[in-house]
């Protein structure tokens, strides 16, 4: 729908969109961002002006935004993910229409931004105002407030489209269990809450002993440390045990998935918290039949985003996802709650609420 996004945005911190400017000339806004200069990073609340974001075609008062492995990534010295040296972080938001160049979006309708270059290299959901080009917007779906719908987030759309690629791939629930590592995190709160209500039975793997009961509460069937995964693991091949895995981990926890998947199994990958690396022998492949099979969520194109959104409003019981909510956030508690998500040290989900 609407206009093409427009490409990435130059390193220049400030660049001034003739349209939209409903926040009205004189007007500031607070927003958290992130200043880099060679491998030095500040990051902290800053007070900017309308002029101060992007182009684009809508203008978004943004209600909630959420914390992603990805927004602790960009705070970080020498990291290779944020292409602006000045940013807004804040890979998705939640919010309501100020202004809008496109017809179809409507001044006071709720919406949904996340993924393209939201965050990365283009100011994202970490403040109280956000411009976004009209091609990147979903409307809110009905029925699903604002706040859950964060909750949801880029998290929830990760889990629900490795869901969909493997049922794609011919996973059933009647085939057996069905593995997801990183489970206590936010992505794989939403994949074991989601693969339970769909019927499947649901390994969770974990390194924290403390969120047992947790994930168990979510759907579970049964919970495993991250270690006796990969240790009882460490042939060429293993024994076969899951009809398919969300691997959220990546690094040496997918290689041991790999090792470990029924014949004709897939594992739908789409994290590296444990490694951006992992080993594999061609065995799982040539003699077990087993499928690697790629997330990603930020170039999703927008008619499949918006179905898959659609199905998401219903997916998750409204206790289920107010349960997921670990803490929430204003601007000024962003820089260690980032450090907190980077260090594995998050269950569930941490809201960011802009404005009071």
């Amino acid at each position: 729908m609407g206009a093409t996004p427009p490409p990435a945005g130059s390193d220049q911190a400030s660049v001034s969109a003739a349209s939209p400017t409903a926040a009205g000339p004189g007007s500031t806004f607070a927003a958290f961002v992130v200043d880099r200069a060679g491998d030095a990073v500040d990051a902290g609340v800053r007070t900017l002006v309308p002029d101060d974001l992007l182009p684009g075609e809508v203008l978004i008062r943004v209600r909630w935004s959420a914390v992603n492995y990805k927004d602790g990534m960009v705070t970080r010295p020498g990291n290779r993910v944020a292409r602006l040296d000045r940013l807004i972080p804040g890979v998705d938001l939640v919010g309501t229409v100020l202004a809008s160049d496109e017809p179809t979006i409507a001044v006071g309708q709720e919406v949904i931004a996340h993924g393209y270059d939201l965050g990365v290299a283009h100011h994202g959901g970490f403040a109280e105002l956000a411009r976004v080009p009209a091609a990147w917007v979903v409307p809110l779906p009905e029925g699903l407030t604002a706040r859950r719908a964060a909750t949801i987030g880029t998290a929830g759309f990760t889990a629900a489209l490795s869901l969909h690629r493997l049922e794609h791939h011919g996973l059933e629930a009647a085939r057996g269990p069905v593995l997801v590592t990183g489970a206590s995190g936010g992505v794989g709160s939403l994949a074991v809450s989601l693969l339970a209500s769909r019927g499947y039975r649901v390994v969770a793997s974990t390194g924290k002993s403390s969120e047992h009961e947790y994930l168990l509460g979510l759907g579970a069937a049964q919970v495993i440390g991250r270690h006796d995964l990969v240790s009882a693991s460490e042939r060429t091949l293993g024994p076969e045990r899951w009809a398919g895995a969300v691997d959220c981990v990546g690094g040496p926890t997918l290689s041991a998935v790999l090792r470990t998947l029924d014949y004709g199994a897939a594992v739908a990958a789409s994290g590296l918290t444990g490694g951006n690396t992992f080993e594999s022998t061609v065995y799982p492949f040539i003699v077990r039949n087993v499928s690697l099979i790629g997330i990603d969520t930020v170039q999703t194109p927008i008619g499949e985003r918006r179905s898959v959104w659609d199905e998401m409003a219903t997916a998750w019981p409204s206790p289920v996802l107010d349960g997921m909510v670990d803490d929430e956030l204003g601007l000024d508690q962003l820089g260690p709650a980032l450090d907190r998500i980077l260090s594995g040290g998050v269950r569930g989900r941490m809201l960011v609420r802009p404005a009071p």
